[in-house]
């Protein structure tokens, strides 16, 4: 009763606050003809006059109805794309430093272009995040069209940079990038010793997309910047034995922290194993002389029974890689700390890198604090809004969408055993793959993808599946997976910053088939083409 009461109240609440926003949009609608007569040069010049009026005294507030009308504007002409009034809205909220909740599809992507350029205007920078490398390199280039036509620089921060590129990065008016690279890089940077030598400058603002996963999921994700230390790798592979001898009632686990501990017998069949393997000093494990003994058994107890391949991190190329839990990619170059990774490595066979000490760390909450001004984007955040505004001081915004959502929610299915749900699951999916219909199925973890693929398979159902493994083919699998007929099987990797469309994507459509293809006029017939393929499938889809 009372969670509906307040539901109904924050409802309300919110539908007040947008229709507040009215005035501001009339007043952006009032600017279009003007615009829309100017020439490309005039219309690239309104940035240098913004420029001037901020100089002049006046604050963002007041020219904020005349920017959004400028980037509406250019977006029409340098993409095709106009923006909706409800992204106006979305515009409107994040550069008052509050979170859009924007359903899936209405355009977050597009939305950003609008608080960035107004933002950026008095030279400070924006710093733009997104979920991944990807994701970064196409909105720079894709939404920098807008900003480069209105005469804004922009630059992407992904991996393998130098760091005069990045510093030259950095020094754009509109940065893409992820939360890694931009807290790596504050790491960085403080451990240099002149402000020269420095890729970031003073922090202004940043838009955050996804930002649940962000700053609620990965807030207290501490990114480490570590160096090497003595090579313990033979203790490492000696404990790794004893502990594969452990029976499980021998210690006792905690599934959700990850801890472990040994029971009393435990440690006594711990303690008479090492003794004869010669790794115990002494006859008690717990002797202040043991103590790195303990830490390596701890460890690699640990990598052993809490840490599932598969699931917690792959074995590649001979290498133990971390898979992300909150977006199910692959995390090359991070290594879990204190000894852990290198337990993993023992518990693997692969070769034992040594192990870090921690050199600067930082957590994702306190990093994202230091802006002063912080807005985000996603399409889940009202469950968290108390969250936001407690640690954050930012508001929740549920935008209104720019049509009637047509989509049904049914109601949770219940299944006695493991084998049941996956047989239900796989002739649901068969059921609807033969009408045409395009099927996207959400796992939890390349085990579950794996295992649903191989049902699938035994129903005669052709499918994709999109997990860390196969990460270098995840542009191409999402963009084709509203095709007629598509059935892509995803861990979460999938879930974030991405955009199916139904009928396929012409852009991949374009670079898969026409590669070969010279312009001219046989392309653009070609293209012609595609796009009417699409939009049959499209058609036949909906």
């Amino acid at each position: 009763m009372f969670g509906g009461l307040a539901k109904s109240l924050f409802g309300s609440s919110n539908d007040r606050y947008v229709r507040s926003l009215n005035p501001i949009l009339a007043k952006i609608e009032g600017f279009e003809p003007t615009l829309k007569a100017m020439s490309d040069d005039e219309l690239a010049a309104q940035t240098v006059k913004f420029r001037e009026r901020l100089a002049n005294g006046e604050k963002l507030d007041a020219i904020l109805p005349e920017a959004f009308a400028t980037v509406r504007e250019a977006g029409v002409r340098v993409l095709g794309m106009r923006h909706f009034d409800v992204q106006m809205i979305g515009g409107i909220v994040l550069h008052r430093g509050e979170i859009a909740e924007m359903r899936t599809g209405e355009g977050k992507t597009l939305v950003a272009t609008l608080a960035c350029y107004l933002n950026a205007l008095p030279g400070n920078g924006v710093h733009v995040i997104t979920v991944n490398d990807y994701l970064a390199r196409r909105d720079s280039e894709w939404m920098g069209q807008i900003y480069r036509f209105l005469g804004l620089t922009v630059g992407v921060i992904v991996p393998n940079l130098a760091d005069h590129q990045r510093r030259e990065a950095y020094a754009s008016d509109i940065t893409y990038g992820t939360n890694n690279e931009f807290g790596f890089d504050y790491l960085r940077d403080n451990m240099k010793y002149d402000r020269a030598s420095m890729v970031q400058r003073p922090f202004a603002m940043a838009i955050v997309d996804e930002v649940d996963s962000v700053l609620i999921d990965e807030a207290r994700t501490p990114l480490i910047i570590s160096g090497p230390t003595d090579d313990k790798s033979e203790l490492y592979v000696g404990v790794d034995a004893i502990v594969k001898q452990l029976a499980p009632d021998l210690y006792e686990k905690d599934e959700k922290q990850k801890s472990i501990v040994l029971t009393e017998d435990g440690i006594e069949a711990a303690e008479r194993m090492l003794e004869d393997a010669g790794l115990l000093k002494g006859s008690n494990l717990y002797d202040f002389e043991n103590t790195q003994v303990v830490h390596h058994l701890n460890q690699s107890l640990r990598a052993n029974v809490m840490y599932k391949r598969d699931i917690d991190y792959i074995v590649k190329d001979g290498k133990v890689v971390i898979i992300d839990e909150f977006t199910g990619r692959m995390m090359d170059g991070r290594r879990w700390s204190d000894g852990l990774h290198q337990a993993v490595e023992a518990k693997e066979g692969v070769q034992i890198e040594p192990e870090n000490q921690t050199l600067a760390s930082i957590t994702f909450q306190n990093y994202f604090r230091m802006y002063p001004k912080l807005s985000g984007m996603t399409g889940t955040a009202a469950t968290e809004a108390p969250e936001f505004f407690d640690i954050y001081k930012m508001n929740v915004v549920t935008i209104p969408t720019n049509v009637s959502v047509k989509r049904i929610d049914q109601e949770d299915e219940f299944y006695k055993t493991m084998q049941d749900k996956f047989i239900a699951i796989a002739r649901t999916i068969r059921e609807h793959a033969v009408k045409g219909q395009p099927v996207l199925v959400g796992t939890v973890s390349i085990e579950k993808s794996e295992l649903l693929s191989e049902y699938l398979t035994k129903e005669g159902v052709d499918h994709s599946v999109l997990n860390a493994r196969f990460h270098e083919q995840e542009a191409h699998i999402v963009a084709q997976a509203g095709r007629l007929g598509a059935v892509t099987i995803a861990t979460n990797m999938a879930g974030r910053g991405t955009d199916i469309q139904l009928g396929g994507n012409l852009e991949f459509r374009v670079n898969d088939e026409l590669s070969a293809m010279p312009e001219g006029p046989e392309r653009e017939a070609a293209i012609a083409r595609i796009k009417q393929e699409i939009s049959v499938e499209k058609a036949e889809v909906l």
